[in-house]
């Protein structure tokens, strides 16, 4: 490793460590402040070399780490209003504007449309394979897992 390489890695390890920092801390109150001095930067200096390796702010990330976060919980079953709570906002109105303008639906519609597709799984669920992994097992010719056509 050259005496340029090391300095670089060295920076690239602080920010990884921040970035560690905000996946595991999400849903507590973390803001910049605390962000930065996981990696020991200062505000403005972090910000510019996390956007410059995550191609988003350490805000935008942290936000769209626990949208995420909120997808899964959601999936999961929990209410709208538990899984705002359980990925750190504090606000149902902040969360479910952020989760519309992230995921394009809001909370209660994602629940909806997610709940539809189990249901709809758990009726046909061949129609859920791709159809050349079905074609290449053998279940669309002569199969006992075809479902009836409607």
């Amino acid at each position: 490793m050259t005496a340029d390489q090391y300095p670089k890695i060295y920076l690239y390890r602080r920010i990884v460590q921040a970035k560690v920092f905000i996946d595991k801390c999400y849903a507590e109150k973390i803001d910049l402040n605390n962000i930065s001095d996981e990696a020991y930067f200062s505000k403005f200096h972090f910000i510019r070399l996390f956007k410059s390796i995550y191609g988003k702010t350490p805000h935008q990330y942290l936000t769209s780490v626990r949208i995420e976060k909120a997808q899964q919980f959601l999936q999961q079953g929990k209410p709208v209003t538990e899984a705002c709570s359980l990925v750190g906002f504090e606000s149902p109105s902040t969360f479910s504007g952020l989760f519309t303008k992230l995921v394009g639906k809001t909370p209660s519609q994602y629940l909806d449309s997610h709940k539809e597709r189990q249901s709809q799984i758990q009726q046909t669920p061949l129609a859920f394979v791709p159809g050349c992994y079905a074609y290449m097992h053998g279940w669309k010719e002569n199969s006992n897992f075809e479902e009836a056509e409607k």
